[in-house]
């Protein structure tokens, strides 16, 4: 049975955290930042956890 590949795009915006868990970034940073306040943008700045109910799809991506 050959090996299972990484998803490849998955394994750009994912990484594991030291106990397992999934991180990704925030989302609406890309553009229109004029219209978000400044409280907005510093809330969307950095990482966050994959949801629970995505955990385990995100996983099989990237052959966790």
């Amino acid at each position: 049975m050959p090996k299972m590949k990484t998803h490849s795009s998955a394994k750009k915006r994912f990484s594991r955290t030291g106990s397992g868990k999934v991180k990704r970034f925030q989302a609406n940073m890309r553009h229109m930042m004029r219209n978000k306040s400044n409280k907005a943008k510093t809330r969307l700045l950095g990482s966050t956890l994959v949801s629970d109910a995505d955990e385990a799809k995100i996983k099989r991506l990237l052959c966790i």
